[in-house]
């Protein structure tokens, strides 16, 4: 049950990011869930864990991390379309 939580948390997490930078995840749902997990991890590695907890996701650097990543991603994406 842990890990599903943790699916819907990564999911939510991602989904907030793109929404904040307005940008699109690439691949939807299964996007967002990569997207909030590994931002997660991210998050987590550069900033600590602070801030509320659920699922094992401390949220607040989860979305920053998320944010990060969605960031990079998008950027990469962009370079990619114009060569």
């Amino acid at each position: 049950m842990e890990f599903l939580m943790y699916l819907i948390v990564g999911g939510i997490i991602g989904w907030l990011a793109g929404l904040i930078l307005g940008k699109d995840i690439p691949g939807g749902i299964i996007g967002n869930i990569i997207a909030g997990i590994i931002g997660a991890w991210i998050g987590g590695a550069l900033f600590g864990n602070f801030g509320p907890d659920v699922a094992g996701i401390a949220l607040i650097p989860a979305l920053i991390g998320a944010l990060i990543l969605v960031f990079v991603v998008s950027f990469i994406l962009r370079a990619m379309r114009r060569a």
